[in-house]
């Protein structure tokens, strides 16, 4: 079946929490914010495909959502990033 339109739903992955959390150190008296930053969202990105001719596929999944980043953490450890989601369309779209 051809189908050469179609209407989705798009989500980018939300970016991750940044983590409150103090250093603790013996001699050291309130020693300072050691808390990492959240990661970053995944991104959609449109990919032309020369092989794809067309878009039946987002007739039955409308829905595209990026995975979110990753939470971060105590001693200044960073979250994971999310992956880009890659979608094929059809060139000349």
């Amino acid at each position: 079946m051809f189908c050469d339109t179609a209407k989705v739903s798009l989500r980018a992955g939300k970016g991750g929490d940044g983590a409150v959390s103090f250093r603790r150190e013996i001699y050291i008296n309130k020693g300072g914010p050691d808390g990492g930053n959240g990661g970053k969202g995944g991104s959609i990105i449109f990919q032309a495909d020369k092989d794809t001719n067309t878009l039946i596929d987002f007739r039955f999944n409308p829905i595209l959502t990026a995975p979110d980043g990753g939470n971060g953490s105590g001693t200044r450890s960073n979250g994971r990033s999310g992956k880009n989601l890659i979608v094929e369309v059809p060139v000349g779209t």
